[in-house]
């Protein structure tokens, strides 16, 4: 339960949420405008979180010293770090691996979600389980039989569809804010 305090700091904060949520919203629009520029920049975004999470993990494994999982840290921070150097060097492979992940995650997901929606039943709402597994499982098949050419808008238009719907989140949040 928020203190009246909580309550006044979020309802001042209303006209920075409605910024971010008109950046995001404005985010969103473009990449949908061009996809494949999005695609490489979410490409090239997960690329720099890699590689800085691979020299975090370096920098932590070296800070502890005669630790028995060193080797371990070692090897993950190096792979780790890899992967975020491969993805900025090569883009285009790196949206063309990073798309049949996505495909493959789907798939996964799908049919999850159909086994956990069967495994509700006779719950009511059983069904928009199973709807929303045989969705992404559609998506995740739609991706690869139009494999290698989704990668080059795939990552793009997953990104707009996330943009657009933070930006709406934020907006809606921050104009009910404005009302408190």
């Amino acid at each position: 339960m928020a203190t009246g305090a909580h309550v006044e700091r979020l309802r001042t904060s209303w006209v920075w949420l409605a910024v971010l949520g008109a950046i995001s919203l404005i985010g969103g629009i473009l990449a949908l405008f061009n996809p494949f520029a999005a695609t490489l920049a979410a490409v090239l975004l997960a690329g720099w979180t890699f590689l800085l999470f691979g020299v975090g993990q370096l920098i932590q494994a070296f800070r502890i010293t005669g630790w028995s999982g060193f080797l371990w840290s070692l090897l993950l921070g190096l792979l780790t770090a890899a992967v975020g150097i491969s993805l900025l060097f090569n883009p285009v492979a790196g949206a063309l691996s990073l798309t049949m992940l996505v495909a493959v995650l789907f798939l996964v997901l799908g049919v999850v979600k159909i086994m956990y929606g069967f495994s509700l039943r006779p719950i009511s709402g059983w069904g928009f389980a199973v709807l929303s597994g045989v969705i992404s499982l559609l998506l995740g098949i739609m991706i690869i039989a139009d494999y290698p050419w989704s990668a080059t808008t795939i990552l793009g238009i997953l990104l707009a569809v996330e943009l657009l719907s933070n930006g709406i989140f934020l907006l809606i949040v921050a104009f009910g804010l404005r009302k408190v």
